[in-house]
């Protein structure tokens, strides 16, 4: 009897990464820098990544870096996609119309791979919090 109640009792704990939508923390990871691990309560974890994330979009942008808005060409496109990693970051920017100006100096070159990075980082990090849910990954 009292084995079968482990094995409950475990069936129990493995069956609650899989319930409920599991891909609530990547979308919400991707959208908002550090909401898909604040989402399941890393605390730490959520803020050192927003911040991260949050500061190198800020960075690349007081570079007067660019955020990608059409391709040209296949840099432009792998730079699209990094620029839209930073989920609301991205249109919040477009909105605002920051990050409109072509480099004209080396630093704005920077300021925008600064910005490329961070969109590469969140999406990073909102896998790693899909796979934190999940429990492919333990905390």
């Amino acid at each position: 009897m009292a084995t079968g109640q482990k094995t409950g009792a475990v069936q129990g704990r493995n069956q609650g990464p899989d319930q409920g939508f599991v891909y609530l923390p990547l979308i919400l990871g991707w959208l908002v820098p550090g909401a898909g691990h604040f989402l399941l309560k890393k605390w730490g974890r959520g803020a050192l990544l927003a911040a991260a994330i949050v500061g190198m979009f800020a960075i690349g942008l007081a570079m007067q870096g660019q955020i990608h808005t059409a391709a040209k060409d296949i840099l432009d496109l792998l730079s699209m996609a990094g620029d839209l990693g930073t989920g609301l970051l991205y249109v919040v920017g477009r909105v605002m119309g920051w990050g409109t100006t072509l480099p004209q100096e080396t630093t704005a070159d920077w300021g925008s791979r600064f910005i490329v990075v961070a969109g590469l980082l969140n999406v990073i990090a909102a896998v790693d919090a899909h796979n934190l849910r999940t429990g492919r990954k333990a905390s």
